[in-house]
């Protein structure tokens, strides 16, 4: 997504593929308007999240011999899709815990495959999936996660936007998320952006670009990502702009977010720019830092659960959602200060009344 915007003007200027012009209010629909008029019951069917405007969106569960003991709804990230959760979601099973991942609009094979839905689609796709495994597992520790663009969507459908809100989950895990918005972005990946709105439908591809990124260091499985059919190659640059918005909302959104919270960062994360994460954190309230754990991974890359060292922090959530306030089998927790560059509220509270007692 970085480099994408970031470089979006040279993009635009190397020969990008142009479709036929679209108005962008309309193609940042995602449904029809026969199938707008669609109310049906949400429901969770055996391999499909159906919404109440009777999208079908294909879903993947990975489920514990026994009973959960927790429950992890995941969302996936850009031009990705469900299967993203494969590896995680069996490694969660094994420790009790369910796993259930659905394929978001304009993604893998959910209607209207490259458009763009629009935030607020996405994020009541999320309250709504959060909603139905909360009936179907009354009593169980439910968790929304969201990689990447997911965690952008999870920070909003956390938050109130689409009908869920903060008191819906019992915490909320955020790998990577995607929270680069336009209040941290240059001039240049401004102009950009505002160029690609005169070409709604323009068709943007990583292939036009002068440099190169890793997103991960596991080299098969980017191989193989590259090879699945269900993968998005291509992007529209209204699908740009919406992501973009997507990530300024949730930006802005972390200032009042306080539900139970576990961020996990790759420090060679090449994505989402470290410092735009760290604004996050920093803008996080401080009423609820007793409740925020922030782990940085010295090893790490933007598809964090999917590195060679992935089984690392897929242990940590397990861990995490085990007890939010244990210590994290990694040592990874408690990295604000190395993120932001000063420690959370609570610890300079704390410190400053030992001192205090110390004195005394």
């Amino acid at each position: 997504m970085r480099t994408l915007s970031g470089l979006l003007l040279v993009v635009l200027l190397g020969g990008c593929v142009a479709g036929p012009v679209a108005d962008r209010r309309e193609s940042s629909s995602s449904m029809t308007t026969d199938s707008r008029a669609v109310r049906v019951e949400p429901q969770l069917a055996a391999d499909s999240l159906v919404t109440a405007d009777g999208a079908s969106l294909p879903l993947r569960q990975w489920l514990p011999a026994e009973q959960p003991t927790a429950v992890i709804l995941a969302l996936h990230g850009f031009n990705d899709y469900s299967n993203a959760f494969a590896v995680p979601g069996a490694a969660w099973a094994q420790n009790g815990i369910a796993t259930y991942a659905f394929d978001q609009r304009g993604f893998g094979g959910a209607p209207d495959r490259g458009r763009w839905a629009g935030a607020e689609r996405l994020a009541a796709d999320a309250a709504s999936a959060a909603a139905l495994l909360r009936r179907r597992h009354p009593g169980v520790p439910l968790y929304l996660l969201g990689e990447s663009m997911g965690g952008a969507v999870a920070i909003l459908a956390a938050s109130g936007h689409g009908g869920a809100s903060a008191s819906d989950l019992d915490g909320v895990i955020l790998v990577a998320p995607a929270v680069w918005g336009r209040q941290t972005m240059n001039v240049v990946e401004r102009v950009g952006l505002w160029l690609t709105d005169l070409i709604p439908a323009m068709t943007l591809s990583l292939d036009h670009l002068p440099v190169s990124f890793q997103p991960s260091d596991n080299i098969p499985m980017l191989r193989a990502f590259s090879a699945d059919p269900l993968v998005l190659k291509t992007t529209r640059a209204d699908t740009v702009n919406g992501l973009v918005d997507l990530m300024t909302a949730a930006l802005a959104t972390g200032r009042r977010f306080d539900a139970p919270l576990f961020v996990l960062y790759g420090a060679h994360d090449e994505i989402v720019p470290r410092e735009s994460l760290a604004r996050f954190v920093e803008e996080l309230p401080a009423r609820a830092a007793h409740r925020q754990r922030i782990a940085l991974y010295p090893q790490g890359y933007h598809m964090l659960l999917r590195d060679l060292e992935g089984q690392v922090p897929i242990a940590d959530v397990a861990a995490w959602v085990r007890d939010t306030a244990a210590p994290l089998p990694s040592g990874a927790d408690d990295a604000r200060a190395q993120l932001t560059g000063h420690a959370a509220p609570a610890t300079v509270a704390r410190d400053e009344g030992l001192r205090v007692r110390a004195r005394g």
